[in-house]
């Protein structure tokens, strides 16, 4: 069945059709592939690999994925031959039907958003997405979500290579489809944000106090400890948090958590 569903697979270009504007970039340059690859191998020794996350890397030059680590088959059901021989068709076919349209939109929608940023801004272009996966004979689903930035640039700007880090989601998320989130750095150091549910680029200037702030919020602690650390009255911490919500455009604590997280403070 595996073969029989690889065989499929190698004939069809369902998905990858997408992607063919990234495909159509004109390359320069010479890269050594060995060299990322060992060192993408190192990455994952690093961070530890755990059952419930996948190290991804596509290639955008011929739409493969060119590298890959993690339990994919244990997560998704698909052999790992089958990542291997047609990774970015697997990719996507395991995505459950409900996210693919706006997946889709979303890859035009990072393609045009990169390629119209000068060369030194596409070089802090990062991206996220929260999806689900469908597991191929289970049909259990299970949500990922992925942190993603451009790993190889060529000398032209290009979009080579990117890296994903992505980790399963043992509590289903607020949003009940694909969800996504870019942001860069102008040459000025401010940080753009765009969201789904945000598609205009915002700029977010923090005050070096809300930037500590920040820091202390997302490492978990609450006003009462932020007051305590930075020696001020708990009526300033949550003036300060009014004042984050506010310059991110957040609705509530836990949507400013999820911005203030794909950001570079």
């Amino acid at each position: 069945m595996d073969k029989v569903l690889l065989k499929n697979l190698k004939k069809q270009d369902k998905y990858t059709k997408f992607f063919k504007e990234w495909k159509n970039q004109e390359f320069k340059g010479e890269i050594d592939e060995q060299k990322l690859k060992d060192e993408l191998a190192t990455l994952s020794k690093t961070i530890g690999m755990q059952e419930s996350l996948v190290i991804a890397c596509f290639d955008y030059r011929n739409l493969n994925l060119a590298f890959f680590t993690g339990n994919v088959e244990k997560l998704t059901g698909y052999p790992e031959s089958m990542f291997r021989n047609k990774g970015m068709e697997t990719s996507f076919t395991m995505i459950h039907p409900d996210d693919r349209p706006e997946l889709f939109r979303f890859q035009k929608i990072v393609f045009d958003a990169f390629h119209g940023l000068s060369i030194p801004e596409r070089h802090t272009f990062e991206f996220s997405y929260t999806t689900r996966w469908v597991h191929r004979t289970t049909q259990d689903v299970i949500w990922m979500t992925s942190k993603v930035r451009p790993y190889v640039i060529d000398e032209c700007g290009n979009f080579i290579m990117d890296l994903h880090i992505i980790v399963q989601l043992f509590t289903p998320p607020k949003s009940k489809n694909y969800d996504w989130s870019y942001t860069y750095s102008k040459a000025d150091g401010t940080r753009i944000f765009v969201s789904k549910n945000s598609p205009v680029d915002k700029a977010v200037n923090l005050t070096s106090k809300e930037r500590e702030i920040v820091d202390l919020i997302l490492e978990g602690k609450e006003s009462k400890e932020i007051s305590k650390i930075l020696n001020i009255s708990i009526n300033t911490v949550a003036t300060h948090r009014k004042n984050i919500l506010r310059k991110l455009g957040a609705k509530n604590v836990g949507e400013m958590v999820k911005i203030l997280a794909s950001y570079n403070f």
